[in-house]
């Protein structure tokens, strides 16, 4: 059975007839072409399909696609704004937040989210909110670093 869902993704509004149950991450990854987005557990406990659904953190693979019917949706692709990254995209490639790039789009994500909340988070407050994003690469001091200092790269 299809639903019709109209929804925004990264800006754009976007209307169409999807499979009640279609992924938030397929529709996003193979509907829309935005493959920044990770499907890396598929059971929601590795982080790497993070996007923000009105500013909250979710996990793509678990929700379904009409879930974003009606929702403002945010992909790691959404965070530059005029050809210009993202502080946190800034800080991620200054201070090497990422190794194999599996996980890079949910921590991101997830880091972005943590910062809109908390401009300077201290490496408690940053371990505490990115406990559900792992790295295989075992990249975390970095990642950390990159999220501390995210700052930087603020206007």
């Amino acid at each position: 059975m299809d639903k019709k869902i109209k929804f925004r993704v990264n800006g754009t509004e976007h209307e169409m007839e999807v499979p009640t149950n279609r992924l938030l991450v397929d529709l996003l990854r193979y509907d829309l072409g935005l493959t920044g987005t990770k499907e890396g557990c598929s059971v929601g406990v590795c982080g790497a399909c993070t996007v923000l659904v009105n500013g909250e953190m979710v996990s793509s693979c678990l929700a379904l696609a009409v879930f974003a019917d009606g929702q403002d949706v945010t992909t790691v692709e959404g965070l530059a704004q005029d050809g210009e990254l993202h502080p946190v995209q800034q800080s991620f490639i200054r201070y090497g937040g990422f190794q194999c790039g599996i996980c890079t789009p949910g921590q991101v994500v997830a880091a972005k989210a943590l910062l809109d909340r908390n401009p300077r988070p201290n490496e408690e407050e940053i371990k505490d909110w990115m406990m559900g994003n792992l790295c295989r690469c075992t990249g975390y001091y970095k990642i950390i670093e990159s999220i501390e200092k995210a700052h930087e790269f603020a206007k």
